[in-house]
């Protein structure tokens, strides 16, 4: 099988989908693999690495697509990428296709094989090509949040942590999975006081087990968020519903309610986003103020740390890159649950229910 690797394109984007490493993997088992010029600059990856270890430098990505039997990406294809698509090409990457109409019926004219990071569920119901990327938006959510609470960046004036003497910060996260875990962790490590809250009651029990004294947990709901949200200096989206929409936790109404220059991070916005005013933004152009709310919208976060993602998302990709080369798509998934899983689309035909109910689109499955 050709494998292919473009050069990413999304603001701000510097993961690249395959290492030298993988590239040499997939050439020792007979596949080739081209790799577009400059595709491993954000990682600090030179293409002479990769034409070392078996990969093929190609110069545009139209010799990418041209030639890719299974193209591994990172984000998403944009518009300008939807015309070098062929029917029965695999392209494996994130998707998150309920998060866009226009994507999921584009990906569906294009009658390509769509599988998605993101849906990658194994039986014991791990998300493993997810979980890196949401460590490290986690982690990022507060850095960026408590930069954000700068004043020079129209926050309250707050340091996280507070000193001696000057309460800290009151940090409110939305979602106790991955996401939510590594910002209570990071949040609490800087000494702000911090509030997980979540509906699964179970994981509330294990957070208040393994959590530092100044973390508190709370049930999610409509009262109890009203009331944490006025007393937010930081709030972080970190609710997942696989494969659908994030739900809309905090209302407009609600963040009116906020102190002036307390910071919203949401980290579910490239599923939709769990704020009603949120807004997907870039690295470049980060912040929207909206009700006099700093709002931090990136829906790539782990792009900009693009060498410590890249190698966190690879270590996890790369054997499901190899047995998708080896088997092809069809036999890949009959054999492995998690790649059957991660199939959204294929050949015209939307697989995944989560998405056709969001979109009111027919779903194969159900033929």
């Amino acid at each position: 099988m050709i494998v292919g690797v473009p050069k990413e394109i999304k603001p701000d984007e510097y993961r690249v989908a395959l290492i030298p490493v993988g590239a040499e993997e997939l050439r020792r088992r007979g596949h080739r693999v081209v790799v577009q010029r400059g595709a491993g600059e954000g990682s600090g990856i030179d293409d002479a690495l990769y034409a070392d270890h078996g990969g093929e430098i190609v110069e545009s990505p139209e010799a990418v697509y041209r030639q890719a039997d299974l193209v591994i990406k990172v984000k998403e294809p944009l518009p300008q990428e939807y015309p070098l698509l062929r029917p029965g090409q695999i392209v494996f990457g994130y998707f998150h296709f309920a998060a866009s109409r226009e994507l999921t019926e584009a990906m569906l004219r294009a009658r390509i094989i769509a599988i998605a990071y993101e849906t990658i569920r194994t039986p014991d119901g791990r998300l493993p090509l997810l979980t890196p990327m949401s460590e490290i938006a986690g982690k990022m959510s507060i850095q960026e949040g408590a930069k954000y609470l700068e004043r020079p960046m129209m926050g309250r004036g707050i340091l996280l942590g507070g000193v001696p003497g000057v309460d800290p910060a009151n940090v409110l996260i939305l979602g106790g999975g991955t996401v939510g875990t590594y910002a209570a962790k990071t949040a609490a490590g800087l000494g702000a006081r911090v509030t997980v809250a979540d509906v699964d009651l179970d994981r509330l029990r294990y957070l208040d087990d393994i959590m530092p004294a100044n973390v508190t947990t709370i049930y999610s709901d409509a009262h109890s968020l009203r009331e944490k949200i006025r007393e937010a200096d930081l709030v972080v989206g970190a609710v997942l519903r696989r494969g659908a929409r994030a739900p809309v936790l905090v209302t407009e109404a609600m963040v009116k309610t906020m102190k002036p220059g307390a910071v919203i991070v949401d980290v579910s916005v490239d599923q939709g986003g769990c704020i009603e005013t949120s807004e997907p933004t870039t690295h470049h152009d980060p912040v929207r103020i909206k009700h006099g709310v700093v709002h931090y919208g990136v829906t790539n976060m782990p792009g900009a740390v693009g060498r410590t993602s890249t190698y966190a998302l690879t270590n996890s990709t790369l054997p499901y890159v190899i047995e998708i080369a080896e088997k092809g798509f069809e036999r890949a998934a009959a054999e492995n649950p998690a790649i059957r899983e991660g199939i959204s689309l294929a050949l015209g035909r939307l697989l995944d229910r989560t998405v056709a109910d969001t979109f009111g689109l027919p779903c194969a499955t159900e033929e």
